[in-house]
C-alpha cells in the first residue's frame, strides 16, 4: 500500500513494516494510524509492508550460499527487496514477545542486507506494561549490525488495546506530537543519508 503523491522526487520513501503476523494481532491498528500521521507530515511517500500477507512470507530455512533460490522464494524475495531498496527510511511497528520482538520479523530482516544500509530506522512499539520497549532495545542492536541508523525518539503504547478508540486513533492527544517528533528526526536523517548515498554509494565504503 503506497501513500501520498507517489512518484514525487522531493518526498522521502518511508516503509512502515508491520512486524507481527499473529492471528488477532493489534499491529494493523497501530500501523494504520502511524502511516496516516506520516502522510499528514507531508515529507513522505508511505509504503506499508505487512509481513502477515502471503506475498511477504519467506522460509525460515536459508538456502546454501552457492545455490539459487527456488522460483517461488525468489519471487517473494525479489518483490520485497525492491520495496525495501526503494525506501529512504523505515519504521518498524512491533509488539513484544518474551522480552524481544517477533521471530517472523527477525527472519524477514535477516533475508536482506544492503537494502537496510545507510538508512534511518524508527520504531513504534506496543504491548502490555512494558509497551514493547524491550523489543525496541533488541531491534536497535540488530539494525546497527546492518549499518542502519536508528533515531532516538520512539513511540510506545502501554496496554495498547486500551489506548486506541473505536476509530483506531490514540486516546492520548500527545501521541500525534510524539509521532511528529520522530518523523522530523527520520526526515533529517533520511534526507541527509539519501544525499550521501547518491554522492557515494555506501557499499563502496564497507
Amino acid at each position: 500500500m503506497t501513500g501520498t503523491a507517489p512518484g514525487r522526487p522531493d518526498l522521502l520513501r518511508l516503509a512502515v513494516i508491520i512486524g507481527s503476523v499473529r492471528e488477532g494481532r493489534f499491529g494493523p491498528v497501530v500501523s494504520e494510524w502511524f502511516a496516516q500521521e506520516a502522510r499528514n507530515h507531508g515529507a513522505y511517500d508511505v509504503d506499508v509492508i505487512d509481513l502477515a500477507e502471503a506475498e511477504h512470507e519467506l522460509p525460515v530455512a536459508f538456502p546454501e550460499f552457492d545455490k539459487p533460490l527456488p522460483p517461488a522464494v525468489k519471487a517473494v524475495h525479489s518483490a520485497l527487496s525492491r520495496r525495501l531498496e526503494a525506501a529512504d527510511a523505515f519504521v518498524v511497528v512491533t509488539p513484544e514477545y518474551n522480552h524481544s520482538f517477533p521471530a517472523p520479523l527477525k527472519n524477514t530482516i535477516d533475508w536482506f542486507h544492503a537494502e537496510w544500509q545507510a538508512k534511518p530506522a524508527g520504531f513504534v512499539s506496543y504491548g502490555g506494561m512494558a509497551g514493547g520497549q524491550r523489543a525496541v532495545e533488541h531491534l536497535r542492536q540488530v539494525f546497527a549490525e546492518l549499518h542502519a541508523v536508528t533515531v532516538r525518539d520512539t513511540l510506545s503504547f502501554h496496554m495498547a488495546w486500551e489506548r486506541f478508540d473505536e476509530s483506531g486513533r490514540p486516546r492520548d492527544e500527545g501521541s500525534t506530537a510524539a509521532a511528529e517528533g520522530m518523523l522530523r528526526q527520520l526526515e533529517w536523517w533520511g534526507s541527509a543519508l539519501r544525499e550521501a548515498r547518491a554522492k557515494s554509494p555506501y557499499g563502496s565504503a564497507v
